[in-house]
């Protein structure tokens, strides 16, 4: 499975995954995109990103933690 910007839900699990003791409250924009292009299954240009994916993928990751 290859993940894509738009799939900010799936992002969001793989990040509770990879980055288990990270507060996502506490995580910049920067960070959080150097983050997700870390992720084994992202495949997606890096230019297709902007700040309101990065906001839903933050999201994302606060509800998949509580």
């Amino acid at each position: 499975m290859s993940l894509k910007w738009v799939d900010v839900y799936d992002i969001a699990i793989e990040l509770c995954d990879k980055f288990p003791d990270q507060d996502p409250m506490q995580v910049s924009f920067p960070d959080l995109y150097n983050m997700v292009m870390e992720l084994e299954e992202f495949d997606d240009d890096p230019q297709r990103c902007g700040e309101k994916i990065l906001e839903g993928i933050q999201m994302a990751w606060i509800e998949e933690r509580e």
